[in-house]
């Protein structure tokens, strides 16, 4: 399996900022750490193992790229306001940054798909709501969709335009639910086991089904729970069966 780490000082960001890339071809699959992890995450704990015959066969090329949450809202010592601030220039640095060089390493009509688990499933979907013009889709497992769980009471305008749960049934914007209708590949995957939320994912299932937005939820059982088991199972069978 191909393997190439990139890396560069984001201006956004004010901070290098490491890429890893699995594979030549395929769709474009953008990995979203969990928690305050980083981008070899999914590579330590074996998801990439498990995607690598569909890499190998070209399906799928992966971009898994570095997390700051230990920079916003999993920082206790910084001021709300500051935590959603480096929250925007992150996702400043995703659009404007990440993107591009996904282009540049595969092509502008290459379908990128965002996916991460827990924290990461949130911020994978939060971008492809919020740029449906950038993100043709997402796989977002194990997540809650709405971000006050993480801001311990703080609100604000950055707040609301950063939780789905928020934002999304006040959607009226005809430009982004246009396109947001169009996407064949919004997936909302979730386990019913230990420390698992499944309604969680079931809320974000209805503002999706209230505003006319295609979408799979999928709910696993009781054996999976709020650990890497289940998203090594999850994810792969979604590359294989979906795409």
């Amino acid at each position: 399996m191909n393997r190439e780490i990139h890396q560069w000082v984001s201006p956004r960001l004010n901070k290098n900022m490491e890429i890893a890339v699995y594979g030549h071809f395929g769709f474009a699959l953008l990995l979203l750490p969990t928690a305050a992890a980083d981008y070899l995450e999914y590579e330590r704990f074996h998801l990439i193992s498990t995607l690598e015959p569909y890499i190998n066969a070209g399906k799928v090329k992966v971009f898994s790229i570095n997390s700051i949450n230990s920079e916003a809202w999993l920082n206790n010592k910084m001021h709300p306001r500051h935590k959603a601030i480096r929250h925007q220039q992150y996702n400043a640095y995703v659009e404007n940054e990440v993107v591009p060089f996904i282009r540049m390493h595969s092509s502008d009509e290459t379908p990128i798909i965002t996916s991460g688990a827990s924290l990461g499933a949130l911020h994978a979907a939060n971008m492809c709501f919020r740029r449906p013009d950038l993100f043709a889709g997402t796989i977002a497992m194990s997540g809650v969709y709405d971000l006050t769980s993480y801001t311990k009471g703080y609100f604000d305008e950055d707040v609301y335009f950063n939780s789905p749960c928020h934002y999304l049934p006040n959607l009226n914007d005809e430009y982004n639910l246009s396109h947001l209708r169009s996407k064949q590949h919004i997936h909302i995957l979730t386990g019913s086991g230990d420390y698992e939320d499944p309604d969680a994912s079931r809320r974000l299932s209805g503002i999706l089904s209230s505003k006319g937005i295609p979408h799979e939820l999928d709910i696993w059982g009781g054996d999976m729970r709020h650990d890497w088991p289940t998203w090594r199972a999850m994810l792969p069978y979604y590359v294989e069966s979906r795409f």
